[in-house]
């Protein structure tokens, strides 16, 4: 039961872990701190997508769910639990580059609006 419960305790961890480096940017909108957690995150998580790795949580998450007596599963934790639910068809290559490219955008238009903005706020203090 106890392995069962920390794996998926991982699965939310790492749903929570995507969905921050998505849109994680927003974040730095209202506390620019966030920045500091916020930019490594989406740059890992960039980098997976763009090597075809499997994030370190997937391989820990099968370990528990095998010492739970159920069986682990082949591929990343996107492919297994994200694109079924997203797209019917298995993860291609294209696909990983497409993620990694909405992750790339989405950040690079939040960071470039921030940049923007602190930017207009300096010139006019001045």
């Amino acid at each position: 039961m106890t392995h069962r419960v920390l794996a998926d305790g991982i699965v939310v961890l790492h749903l929570l872990f995507i969905i921050f480096v998505v849109v994680g940017g927003s974040l730095v909108l209202r506390w620019p701190r966030v920045a500091l957690v916020h930019l490594p995150a989406a740059c890992w998580g960039a980098a997976i997508e763009l090597s075809g790795g499997i994030c370190p949580l997937t391989p820990l998450e099968n370990q528990f769910r095998q010492a739970a007596g159920a069986a682990g599963y082949p591929g990343s934790f996107i492919e297994h639990y994200l694109l079924p639910i997203i797209y019917p068809a298995g993860l291609t290559r294209d696909i990983q580059y497409g993620l990694a490219a909405v992750v790339i955008v989405v950040n690079v238009a939040i960071y470039g609006w921030l940049f923007y903005r602190h930017r207009c706020l300096h010139s006019t203090a001045k």
